[in-house]
């Protein structure tokens, strides 16, 4: 064969080759556009469908690469080829992706803008019979469950009957989407007029939109936003009224301003910020010392993993008048001291109303303890601040009231500190911690009290040792209980054998006193 023929039928092959790629007979309209597709394992939105002006494909394809254009690919195989040019036919779709490195260009080809990306790189061009656009919801639903007409109470699974119970209570839960704002919200109000619970997280939502939807969902009562990139928010005018949950973890809030967007929603109950970079906070009052009025039904606050490194945040939660949860791990603040416990003393001691820290319960008792002790800690400062032992020549500086704004409501509780209470604490030793304890059986009145000095770190579960060798009972069969010298006549259990004596606040001088 000579080199002429062989030439003409290389170029007859690579001509085959292109119009196997351009010649399509799909017809697909625009309303495709915000459709989800999968191709080659990727992700993507379709923000552009229509045709692609001439183009001209030309390349060195000898070396056996891939010659890619506009996101097509052709083998490149065989000796040096021509240059061609050729208009590219046919229906295109631009594709923004969900990974930018799979993606091209930012929407714009040869100096025209298709469609726009957020990311530089995160667009390119391929052809529909290349794009996997799944099945529709209804489809994958009826495809599942089956239609009205097919449900029955019970079905046969393998052998077995099983009966078939809360279908009508199904949620479903749509992530990794991404949204697109209708051209008229209000207009679907209709279609979403029971909706009580949505999930938007990982559509790349912004608040404003959230907001311009929000006609649409006029008795939504939870809201799920996370991971959507949100900076941002503006108070709600006439919309979410009905909002009781809201969920805007991992998303960039920096700005406490931002929270304030929120703070007259009347019946939101839940806020969960997690994830965020909420360093701050403050909550503006006509008084010192009095709650405020925003977020009046907030009962429950979720700052885990943020910047909040001051106490003043801690001290402004106080004013939430409803606030009875709080979950703020993950915070430089936890960090402030040594012993994690005094963190979590120290805030059960400054807010008031609070019944559940990092999802633990707080007792009666812990918190007893906590504001007993945060009395103690901060006994000195209150003196050199302007307290004294008779109310009314207390004369408190600002700053102290601003530091310890429960101080003293602390003091009209409990008392105010004694002299013993606020000795400078000796360094740090073994005799320094024994605490001198009456020990008594109260039901057993020819056992004789018991004086032992014993370490305030001891457990309950090795005092219910101890007290097995000097009683011969069980400490299975052991109730204890305490009274201290200031609260005669009251008996805190000893419930958790797992906790310290320090934990209940037992101090010396103090009566144990054993049941069994």
């Amino acid at each position: 064969m000579g080199r002429h023929q062989e030439r003409k039928i290389t170029e007859r092959c690579v001509f085959q080759v292109c119009a196997n790629f351009i010649k399509m007979e799909d017809v697909l309209s625009s309303e495709v556009c915000g459709r989800r597709i999968i191709c080659d394992g990727e992700y993507g939105t379709v923000c552009y469908v229509g045709t692609i002006p001439p183009t001209s494909v030309h390349g060195h394809m000898s070396d056996g690469k891939y010659y890619r254009k506009m996101g097509a690919e052709w083998p490149a195989k065989g000796p040096c080829l021509p240059d061609l040019s050729r208009s590219v036919e046919g229906l295109w779709l631009g594709i923004e992706w969900d990974n930018p490195l799979r993606g091209k260009h930012n929407g714009s080809h040869e100096g025209r803008r298709y469609f726009t990306c957020r990311h530089p790189t995160g667009g390119s061009f391929i052809r529909p019979k290349k794009a996997n656009f799944g099945v529709s919801f209804l489809t994958a639903l009826i495809k599942r469950y089956g239609t009205n007409d097919e449900w029955n109470e019970k079905m046969v699974v393998g052998k077995k009957h099983v009966e078939l119970v809360g279908f009508e209570s199904i949620q479903e839960e749509q992530s990794e989407n991404r949204f697109y704002l209708p051209s008229h919200p209000s207009l679907l109000t209709n279609a979403f007029e029971n909706l009580t619970t949505l999930s938007l997280n990982q559509t790349g939502i912004t608040w404003k939109e959230v907001l311009q939807c929000a006609a649409m969902w006029p008795v939504l009562e939870e809201l799920h936003l996370a991971s959507n990139g949100i900076a941002s928010m503006e108070r709600p005018v006439n919309c979410l009224q009905c909002l009781t949950l809201l969920n805007i973890s991992d998303n960039n809030l920096t700005d406490e301003k931002q929270l304030y967007a929120l703070s007259e929603l009347p019946r939101l109950k839940q806020l969960i910020i997690t994830n965020n970079r909420i360093s701050s906070v403050e909550f503006p009052v006509t008084q010192f010392g009095c709650s405020t009025e925003l977020f009046s039904s907030l009962t429950s606050l979720s700052v885990d993993g943020n910047n909040v490194s001051l106490w003043s945040f801690i001290n402004e939660l106080n004013k939430l008048k409803s606030l009875q949860s709080l979950n703020c791990q993950n915070n430089p603040l936890m960090e402030s001291e040594k012993n994690p416990r005094t963190v979590r003393q120290l805030i059960i001691a400054k807010i008031a109303n609070l019944k559940y820290l990092n999802k633990t319960e707080i007792l009666p008792e812990e918190r007893r303890g906590a504001e007993l002790d945060y009395r103690k800690m901060f006994g000195i400062d209150w003196l050199k601040a302007g307290g004294s032992h008779k109310s009314e020549f207390s004369n408190l500086s600002l700053m102290f009231l601003e530091e310890h704004p429960r101080y003293t409501a602390l003091v009209k509780k409990y008392g105010a500190p004694d002299d013993e209470e606020m000795k400078i604490l000796q360094p740090v030793n073994l005799k320094n911690k024994l605490l001198c304890l009456t020990i008594k059986c109260p039901d057993k009145p020819d056992q004789q009290p018991i004086k032992k000095n014993l370490p305030d770190s001891m457990s309950v579960q090795k005092l219910k040792g101890l007290l097995f060798r000097l009683l011969k009972v069980p400490g299975s069969e052991l109730k204890l209980t305490y009274e201290s010298s200031k609260m005669e006549g009251k008996e805190i259990e000893l419930e958790n054998d797992l906790k310290p004596l320090q934990f209940y606040s037992i101090e010396n001088g103090d009566c144990v006193l054993v049941r069994w």
